[in-house]
């Protein structure tokens, strides 16, 4: 090859005291490649001999920065001819490189130092001392008093009272708990010009604390112990100790609750008694110093006081400008103001003078417009009685509904029908359940309930709520009312049982033996098993007390005498809760038209029955519906007759007898017992209700009806009442 190869040199890069260098470590040389600013050499001209550098020692070309190309200025021409990838020279001769700088200041930059921290120390110190005297300055109440106001005689005593309340506050404040609070402080450095954010702790108020927050377990805590109390309601009929220990329990419970309430609510006034004390002390303080400025403008300006009103009046005015200003820009605003006011009130005196004689000169026309102010407030006065009659008639309203949405009602109480059909299967299936006894013993109460209590006992301990909020609640309160206990019985009774029997007997004439049989009867003893199947069925009124608090009892009463203002809610029916009329002295007419007494008879039977579950079950519903329809089906049927059978008025009861033409409408007048008779509540056209007629004295038609405020009632309207839509007329022959 004509061309000599060459490898290139090897270069490497590291931090030194002088900031970061570059090494060549094939030519042996340094350069200095940092950006940092360069320190500042204070050794003298004379010590900086250049020393002869040692043999394979590297030598160091230190570059100028762009921050300070002043200083760097010499060191660059100086190394300017050595630089052998710049210049293209053989590299130089160790006698040729530049000497290493002799550290000779270093006491001094020590001392520099330490002085430059002590004096931040200082600086920090009185920044915090500044800061805490202007954070006392704004929130101080005391007032500044000039030599002329302490000389007053007159403003002594309220100067003194400015100071003593003054003095209270300011120990109130001392006495609040204090915290340090990190926080940043921006500040700007004249010598570098630029910003630094400096953290330090600040001394403050500790706020009032909101409390706790709710802990995410006491739900399901909450909801456990019921689950557990419902569990021990259900069998402590059965044990009277485990009762009262869990009365005792429940007791224990409540107390226990009760005590650490008591004990948060007073841990939590301890805590707030400086807070407390701060602003009853800022309160007075702040009335001390209105009163002295109040008592200044009376003695600048004795002119204002010129009769009690006028007083009053100005000194309120007075009051509220102090107020104003002090809580606006702090107690020097407050004192600005208060001059002001002494002006304004020196004004306000000349005019309450001026208006004074104007009235004086025309007292007729200001006596006519008084008479007529006084006209127009009796007027007003009226319309706003009649207007706190009709709010407090809508709050009435209100306050004795159910909150909840009908939906959530009836879906509540299906919810509650559910459990007690499966209470009825429960007792259908003993015998299997329980299989072997001779005999079943039933002792049993009906099987329902009042829905209107359940949702007045549910709207006064939640208000408003939904099926989801209530389903512990159902359990306990269906707990409460069913009892369904099994009890086992033994008796021991006798059975005659025929057994057979020899005899041995021998011929006195021939000898022989002769052995005989014979049947005889016992009385023998056996175990006869009876269970004993016995369900009880409290009112849900009954136990109420027991379960709601003295103020959830009262609206509990309100709720069912009113049927929260939604006697229909759980169905169709009438909305008629009272009671049923006495009939004892009435003389019925039956007319031409045969009826039949005795369906009149089975359904005055059942009067009394509350919630229907005889006659919708009999339909084949489920839960509890609209019921009215299936009372009346169920009387029929029990006179033998198929039809009609209906459980709706308007679609199915109507229609039958207008098919068979027995339809009659309101007004026909050849009614008999035993007839149904259709209402349409809400004159839309539809039957909503309906009932079997026992007769009619010539003005009036009786009824018994089912589902009339959720019972069998006997009702009377007048024969041209303009809710009864029509009759339905039976055929008896």
């Amino acid at each position: 090859m004509s061309r000599q190869l060459k490898s290139r040199d090897k270069i490497t890069q590291k931090m030194t005291r002088d900031g970061l260098v570059e090494v060549n470590e094939t030519k042996e040389t340094e350069r200095r490649i940092s950006r940092r600013e360069q320190e500042t050499d204070f050794t003298k001209p004379t010590d900086r001999a250049e020393p002869e550098t040692q043999p394979g020692k590297r030598k160091t070309i230190r570059q100028p920065t762009q921050e300070q190309p002043e200083q760097a200025a010499q060191p660059q021409d100086a190394a300017a001819p050595l630089d052998p990838v710049s210049s293209g020279a053989p590299p130089p001769s160790p006698a040729q490189g530049l000497p290493h700088r002799q550290d000779t200041g270093k006491a001094e930059r020590v001392m520099e130092h330490i002085d430059a921290a002590h004096t931040r120390q200082s600086s920090k110190k009185a920044a915090q001392r500044a800061q805490r005297e202007a954070q006392t300055r704004a929130h101080s109440s005391r007032l500044q008093f000039t030599d002329e106001e302490l000389a007053t005689p007159e403003l002594a005593p309220y100067i003194e009272k400015s100071n003593k309340a003054a003095d209270r506050l300011d120990a109130a404040k001392a006495a609040i708990p204090k915290e340090k609070k990190l926080v940043k402080e921006r500040t700007f450095d004249e010598a570098t010009g630029k910003g630094k954010t400096r953290l330090h702790f600040e001394e403050r108020e500790k706020p009032i604390g909101g409390g706790k927050g709710a802990n995410p377990l006491s739900r399901p805590v909450q909801e456990a112990g019921v689950f557990v109390h419902n569990k021990v309601h259900s069998v402590e009929k059965d044990n009277s100790g485990v009762e009262g220990a869990h009365k005792t329990e429940e007791l224990a419970e409540r107390s226990a609750k009760t005590g650490v309430r008591k004990i948060r609510e007073g841990y939590r006034s301890h805590k707030l008694k400086p807070y407390r004390a701060a602003a009853k002390a800022e309160k007075a303080a702040e009335k001390a110093n209105v009163n002295f400025q109040y008592q200044k403008v009376l003695h600048d300006n004795p002119q204002a006081a010129t009769n009690p009103l006028s007083r009053f009046l100005q000194k309120q005015q007075i009051k509220r400008q102090y107020a104003k200003a002090a809580k606006a820009g702090g107690v020097k605003a407050a004192q600005t103001a208060a001059e002001n006011t002494a002006k304004a009130a020196k004004k306000t005196a000349e005019a309450t003078e001026k208006t004074a004689s104007f009235v004086v000169r025309h007292w007729k026309g200001f006596g006519i417009a008084a008479m007529v102010l006084l006209l127009f407030i009796m007027i007003f006065s009226g319309l706003s009685s009649c207007s706190a009659i009709f709010s407090g008639s809508m709050n009435s309203v209100l306050g004795t509904s159910y909150t909840s949405e009908d939906a959530d009602l009836v879906a509540v109480e299906q919810a509650y029908c559910g459990l007690e059909n499966g209470l009825q299967n429960q007792i259908n299936n003993i015998e299997n359940d329980y299989p072997g006894y001779d005999e079943y013993r039933y002792e049993l109460d009906g099987i329902f309930h009042d829905p209107h209590e359940l949702a007045s006992y549910l709207t006064a301990m939640f208000q408003s709520y939904t099926l989801a909020d209530v389903q512990s609640e159902l359990q306990r309160v269906f707990a409460k009312q069913y009892t369904l206990t099994l009890t086992e019985e033994v008796e021991v009774r006798y059975r005659t049982e025929t057994r057979t029997g020899t005899t041995t007997s021998t011929d006195p004439e021939t000898g022989e033996t002769i052995t005989e049989e014979y049947e005889y009867e016992v009385e023998v003893p056996y175990n006869y098993y009876i269970l004993n199947v016995k369900l009880t069925n409290r009112a849900i009124s009954s136990f109420a007390g027991e379960m709601l608090t003295a103020e959830q009892l009262e609206m509990f009463g309100v709720y069912l005498q009113t049927s929260g203002n939604k006697p229909l809610v759980f169905g169709g029916g009438s909305a008629d809760l009272t009671p049923s009329e006495d009939l004892s002295g009435v003389h019925f007419v039956n007319g031409t038209r045969p009826g039949n007494q005795a369906v009149v008879d089975i359904a005055k039977a059942q009067v009394g029955n509350v919630g229907g579950r005889p006659y919708w079950s009999w339909y084949g519903f489920n839960s509890r519906v609209a019921w009215c329809a299936c009372f009346v089906s169920w009387c029929y049927n029990q006179m033998g007759l198929s039809e009609p059978c209906f459980a709706a008025c308007q679609s199915q009861g109507v229609p039958w007898f207008v098919s068979h033409g027995q339809w009659a409408d309101r007004g026909y007048s050849n009614i008999a017992p035993g007839d149904a008779i259709f209402f349409d509540w809400d004159g839309d056209g539809s039957a909503d209700h309906v009932g079997l007629v026992i007769g009619t004295d010539g003005s009036r038609v009786y009824t018994v009806e089912g589902n009339s405020g959720d019972a069998c009632k006997i009702k009377s309207y007048p024969l041209d009442y303009a809710c009864i839509k029509g009759y339905g007329l039976m055929n008896w022959d």
